[in-house]
């Protein structure tokens, strides 16, 4: 799990060692995300799919501004779930047909300027369908949409379900057909088909069964279509490791049966733009957040490292954000990764609450007040995840190095 290497036994985070960094910054705590670790793995990634795969960057995963910058150079389009993420989007410089807008909940302020802007909507309804043509009546311009498809199958074991099922995600695979009947008789410029199934998985398997009932289900979908297909967006899912015992993807088996479905999609849907939407791991495990001790304490034959960050910054990793049983994220001491002495601790934040868990039960070197330390995989769903509000501590920041 560890992108980041080691120099006189402290984190380098951007080549930087870490107390340097934090120097740098001003302050703790803080997130830093590694702009080579992101690199790295669109390189690794561009390799081993489909080179007619174009890959696309889900901006809810990690919004700084930055990051989405550095990505928008190295992807083929950026997906976005607010206006606040569009206007991010566009601020890049990345053409309006290579951005995409999803999200069950688009008020008619954001469709709206998505209309104006000239993305293309993944329309989640058939009354966003109706809403999205009068906007763009009004406005005398041919709205870009794509249908989201709520499909009648969903990605198994994934970290977080979209799809099977009743959801507020997309239109119900088996009420599609109509859909395209009425876009038919609208004034919009339909590209195709935005299916997506489920995030966070880390089974071969699972993830080839699901991009194969995709081509299909979106095979079905297009003897309904109005016109030819020209974008059909299978989602992401792919995973990234965060708990004990889990291993990286293995992404061969995924990319050697993509390349058969791209290729008979080739046939089927010739006009079709083949899109993967990754967010989480493309940044996932390019990001840290390193926070500070402030007090060490017993209780009960318990040791409790109390530092200045917490829940509010970094929900994810306090076990608050999804998780069932709570599991501890990797995390070292970053200003002494490696000791001869050890010690089984608890690291926990400021907040008056026992949800404030950063670590539970966790074996590190010994540990002083002042030590940085460092939650790994914090790239994606980390401070954006967050309610930085709570109980009105401070706030962090991000840095991209």
């Amino acid at each position: 799990m560890m992108q980041f290497p080691i120099q006189d036994n402290e984190l380098l985070i951007g080549g930087i060692p870490l107390t340097r960094l934090a120097s740098r910054v001003g302050q703790t705590p803080f997130y830093a995300y590694d702009r080579k670790v992101i690199t790295d793995r669109l390189q690794q990634l561009r390799a081993i799919l489909p080179k007619e795969i174009h890959l696309h960057y889900a901006i809810k995963a990690n919004s700084m501004p930055a990051v989405v910058q550095h990505l928008s150079g190295l992807t083929d389009g950026l997906d976005v779930a607010s206006l606040g993420e569009m206007k991010v989007a566009l601020d890049t410089g990345m053409a309006a047909d290579k951005i995409s807008f999803a999200g069950p909940g688009k008020s008619d302020k954001e469709l709206t300027a998505a209309v104006a802007a000239g993305v293309t909507i993944n329309m989640e309804s058939e009354g966003e369908m109706e809403r999205i043509a009068t906007i763009g009546n009004k406005l005398s311009i041919q709205p870009r949409v794509s249908v989201r498809v709520n499909p009648d199958f969903e990605l198994k074991t994934s970290g977080m379900k979209m799809s099977g099922g009743p959801k507020p995600f997309g239109i119900d695979a088996e009420r599609v057909p109509d859909v395209l009947k009425r876009i038919a008789n609208l004034s919009l410029d339909f590209q195709g088909f935005h299916i997506f199934s489920g995030s966070q998985n880390l089974r071969p398997e699972a993830l080839i069964e699901a991009q194969t009932n995709t081509f299909e289900l979106a095979y079905r979908m297009a003897e309904y279509a109005p016109s030819p297909i020209t974008w059909l967006n299978i989602g992401g899912g792919f995973g990234i490791p965060y708990f004990p015992g889990e291993k990286p993807l293995d992404l061969q088996p995924v990319a050697d049966n993509l390349q058969s479905l791209v290729d008979e999609c080739k046939t089927r849907l010739p006009d079709a733009e083949i899109v993967i939407e990754l967010g989480r791991y493309l940044v996932g495990e390019a990001g840290v957040y390193v926070c500070e001790v402030i007090d060490k304490k017993i209780s009960r034959g318990e040791t409790f490292i109390v530092t200045n960050g917490g829940l509010h910054h970094h929900l994810a990793a306090s076990g608050n954000f999804g998780q069932v049983i709570r599991k501890n994220y990797p995390v070292c001491v970053g200003n002494h990764v490696v000791s001869e002495n050890s010690e089984i601790v608890n690291v926990v934040g400021p907040l008056c609450t026992p949800l404030d868990i950063l670590a539970n039960k966790i074996e590190l070197p010994v540990i002083t007040i002042g030590d940085l330390i460092v939650v790994y995989q914090s790239g994606a769903y980390g401070l954006n995840a967050s309610p930085q509000g709570f109980l009105s501590h401070p706030a962090t920041i991000e840095v991209f190095v």
